[in-house]
Formats: structure tokens, C-alpha cells, sequence
């Protein structure tokens, strides 16, 4: 019997994201807003990656595979099934904006960052 997956947290996550970035929106100076923005970008990316492995894991007559499997083929498949909006160079950038936030300090890679938000949401909402 295959377990339901609970999809809970990503709609958690996405919502309270798009709720980031309409604030932001609102006042583009703030840095205040724009931090706790990409921090909501962060889990919102960590969460989405996590539940598209758990439903490609549910549904593969292999679920052991995706352990091994690489983050590029794990987006290739994903893509191949129809699951997601971008391909593989859309989720690397998601992939290497996640990468940069620890460096948030940096006003030019926080720009950067927050640069591409906008189409990782609509992403994240797609999932």
C-alpha cells in the first residue's frame, strides 16, 4: 500500500515565501524584510528538494535508486515525469542561490538572490 505523502509543509512554506515576497515588495530597502525573504527562500528550497525525492522515491518501483542518484539526474527525472516547470539549468541556479545565502552579509549576493526568488516560487507553488 503505498504511504501518502504529506504535503503540508511545502504548502506551509510556499505561503508563508509568497507572503515574504509580497512584504518585500512593499519596501524594497528594508534589509530586515529581505533577510527573513531569503530565509524563507531557504527552507522553502530545502523542503521542496526533500518532497520531490520522497514522491519520486513512492512511486519508482526502485526507491533506492534516488539515494544514489545525483541532483542533476534527480531533476532530470523529476522533469522527464512532468513534475516541475524548469529544467536543470532553472533548479542549478535555485540550487546555487540556496549555496549563497550563507553569505546574506554581502549586500550584491543578497540582491542577487532575491533576484531570483520570484520564479523559484512559482516553481515551488507548481510542485
Amino acid at each position: 500500500m503505498m504511504q501518502v505523502l504529506n504535503l503540508q509543509p511545502l504548502i506551509n512554506a510556499t505561503t508563508r515565501l509568497q507572503e515574504g515576497w509580497l512584504r518585500y515588495l512593499q519596501d524594497i530597502s528594508d534589509t530586515q524584510i529581505r533577510d527573513g525573504l531569503i530565509q524563507r527562500f531557504e527552507f522553502t528550497y530545502e523542503i521542496s528538494h526533500k518532497m520531490l525525492k520522497r514522491y519520486l522515491e513512492q512511486v519508482s518501483a526502485n526507491p533506492a535508486e534516488f539515494d544514489q542518484m545525483s541532483f542533476q539526474d534527480l531533476i532530470r527525472t523529476a522533469n522527464e515525469q512532468g513534475l516541475l516547470q524548469g529544467d536543470w539549468t532553472d533548479w542549478k541556479q535555485y540550487r546555487d542561490m540556496r549555496s549563497r545565502t550563507s553569505h546574506t552579509y554581502d549586500e550584491a549576493v543578497a540582491l542577487a538572490v532575491v533576484q531570483g526568488i520570484e520564479k523559484f516560487l512559482a516553481e515551488a507553488v507548481f510542485l
